[in-house]
């Protein structure tokens, strides 16, 4: 069962992979038609949920592993790896509103730029968070 699980997280792990890309990707947004932003902003909220999706397998096979891979994990880095996860959700969810809205504006060919900077802010934090992830993933304390 282990194995299954530790295959599981590390699928993902990779489905999390979105959020490591995501703020290049919204740094085209402001160079495209409207026409383009529209597909794209509707790619980055299908591709989003696979993210969140993704989240939610992480969290709970990591939960698995953390009871039942036998290592003494710190209380403090269990508490901080589910903040960070919890940040993560939340700000995945959050940065579907604007990315909505800009396949709104761009099909009814309005501005979406204030949209776009939200996104692009939003994202730029999530792939901190991302990176902060996988430091904390590669790097566990230990009692």
């Amino acid at each position: 069962m282990y194995e299954t699980m530790l295959f599981l997280h590390i699928v993902g792990a990779v489905g999390m992979g979105i959020y490591a890309v995501l703020p290049f990707i919204v740094g085209k947004f402001k160079q495209l038609s409207g026409a383009a932003q529209e597909g794209l902003a509707s790619g980055l909220v299908a591709a989003g949920r696979i993210g969140q999706y993704a989240l939610v397998i992480q969290l709970l096979t990591g939960g698995y592993l953390v009871s039942n891979g036998g290592g003494e994990y710190a209380v403090s880095w269990m508490i901080l790896v589910v903040v960070v996860f919890l940040a993560l959700g939340a700000l995945s969810g959050i940065v579907q509103g604007p990315l909505k809205k800009i396949v709104s504006a761009a099909a009814n060919a309005q501005n979406a730029s204030a949209s776009i900077t939200k996104v692009q802010t939003i994202s730029a934090i999530i792939f901190i968070l991302f990176l902060v992830v996988i430091w904390l993933m590669t790097n566990p304390w230990f009692k």
